[in-house]
């Protein structure tokens, strides 16, 4: 099975998962602190507070954000649910805004006139420009699971230069890896110690009170990173850079060979940004055929993703399959071909020969 995304473990990370396994810290240790410098450095924030997951990190980040009852946060329909649930999970309403096709992101020129907060999602690792809300007093959460390396003219994916937070995963198939694992990183102090109390049950420790002492004055979740998984993602982060060139090589590839083709190719990064590309998304005809065809041959595409308005639970939202025809219009069509660092030019070849085979 060639496989849409897939993890790449090299020799160097599994030595230092070991070293860890081989040490005195085993859960939240020094090597989350290590690992948490590194990405802040790396995207040029102020601060990094790991978490367990994306999702947990999404959730932190709201309520950081001190979002709640009676808060309308909206983001992308064009995203996994956890987007939305973070509103939800917060008791904050959600709501979704189309997205612009030229970009497949959300379209900031239709936010609506009343809202509290936004989670902007940087579909596939193409940056959403979020310089349209530096004005804005709403709360601006970007959700970059898709994005750790990537880049805008404002600089990396994650420095905040026009958000309060950012949030990252380390799925197996995102940029790097920590098995599971979330980030988010921001530059505002007193956001960071709310993010670090609420991933570890609302705990504050008052050594001044005794070495032992602690208060809990919050609701607060154990959605704590361990050493062994930070051990991971510290080494991951040494090789990002090129596991993000290769990503944008496989993409320049699939354009060149899907050229003049009757393929929908995905929207390019524009002057001035660096793509992730954590997805390859084509837009073909008769999607349910083609999709079949590829896994029937063993190429493990996917479909990204069901939009949020199409599932039960967003019965809250309001909306209906065709409210928000750009999404709607997108999704009807939408594959994602393999693209991953381990990915080699025979299996891309491949992908192709079965593709076009199939229209």
């Amino acid at each position: 099975m060639i496989n849409y995304g897939r993890q790449s473990i090299e020799q160097s990370d599994i030595e230092a998962v070991v070293a860890v396994l081989n040490g005195d810290w085993l859960t939240q240790g020094p090597t989350v602190e290590r690992f948490e410098e590194s990405v802040a450095e790396y995207v040029g924030a102020g601060f990094a507070v790991a978490f367990s997951n994306g999702t947990a990190a999404l959730h932190g980040a709201a309520a950081a954000a001190g979002l709640g009852p009676g808060h309308i946060v909206v983001t992308s329909p064009l995203t996994f649910m956890a987007s939305a649930n973070a509103a939800r999970f917060v008791g904050a309403r959600p709501g979704l805004i189309d997205i612009d096709p030229s970009t497949l992101n959300i379209d900031l020129g239709v936010l609506p006139t009343s809202f509290d907060a936004v989670i902007p999602v940087h579909f596939a690792g193409l940056p959403v420009d979020l310089a349209p809300l530096s004005n804005s007093d709403a709360i601006v959460i970007e959700d970059a699971a898709h994005a750790l390396g990537a880049a805008t003219p404002s600089g990396p994916v994650g420095n905040c230069a026009h958000s309060d937070m950012t949030c990252f995963s380390f799925h197996p198939v995102k940029p790097i890896t920590t098995g599971e694992g979330g980030m988010v990183t921001t530059n505002d102090e007193e956001l960071a110690h709310r993010l670090r109390a609420f991933r570890s049950h609302g705990i504050t420790r008052k050594p001044k009170q005794g070495g032992w002492y602690y208060e809990i004055n919050s609701l607060g979740y154990n959605y704590r990173l361990t050493d062994i998984q930070s051990a991971l993602g510290l080494a991951q982060m040494s090789h990002l850079d090129r596991f993000i060139e290769r990503r944008n090589e496989i993409a320049s590839r699939y354009r060149e060979l899907l050229r003049d083709t009757p393929v929908g190719l995905p929207p390019a990064a524009p002057a001035g940004y660096r793509h992730g590309y954590h997805l390859f998304v084509i837009e073909v005809d008769e999607r349910r055929r083609v999709f079949d065809d590829l896994r029937d041959a063993g190429i493990g595409v996917q479909v990204h993703y069901v939009p949020v308005h199409h599932h039960p639970i967003s019965r809250d939202i309001g909306m209906n399959v065709g409210d928000l025809p750009h999404c709607d219009r997108h999704y009807e069509r939408s594959i994602s071909l393999p693209i991953h660092p381990g990915l080699t030019d025979a299996q891309q070849d491949r992908v192709v020969e079965v593709l076009l085979t199939s229209l």
